[in-house]
């Protein structure tokens, strides 16, 4: 299944989910995931705060990936997968593709694939204005 959505609907898209989780790789190609609230800002989603790994990590190997988990049971999870630009403490991802995914079950109940919407990347980006937990 494909769904084309441009970048404006991302922002849309992002509403629906909470918190996310930035995929970076180490030195020894092992994944790094950190738990953060990207933002749209108009060089892509801002992460701010990371600590040094994720720093270091997207500085060498600048391809990452941003997964949100589904809002609720058997919703589609967000996978956007970008390229990483480092400015102190803040990862500035720039999206390159982006995903709804979700498991499809088959007739008895376990995995038989996958449900899948693409969604399309052009287009101006723009703030959510939402707010984060304190």
């Amino acid at each position: 299944m494909s769904e084309k959505v441009d970048l404006e609907d991302l922002a849309t898209r992002l509403e629906e989910f909470d918190v996310a989780y930035l995929v970076t790789v180490g030195d020894t190609a092992r994944a790094h995931v950190l738990s953060v609230w990207p933002e749209l800002g108009p060089g892509g989603l801002v992460v701010d705060g990371v600590g040094r790994h994720s720093q270091e990590n997207a500085a060498a190997r600048p391809d990452v990936t941003l997964v949100w988990p589904p809002p609720s049971p058997g919703g589609y999870s967000l996978l956007v997968d970008g390229s990483a630009t480092v400015d102190g403490s803040t990862i500035t991802v720039t999206p390159a593709k982006a995903i709804l995914h979700r498991p499809a079950a088959g007739p008895d109940g376990r995995r038989a694939g996958s449900d899948c919407a693409d969604v399309e990347l052009g287009g101006p980006l723009r703030s959510l204005g939402r707010a984060r937990p304190t």
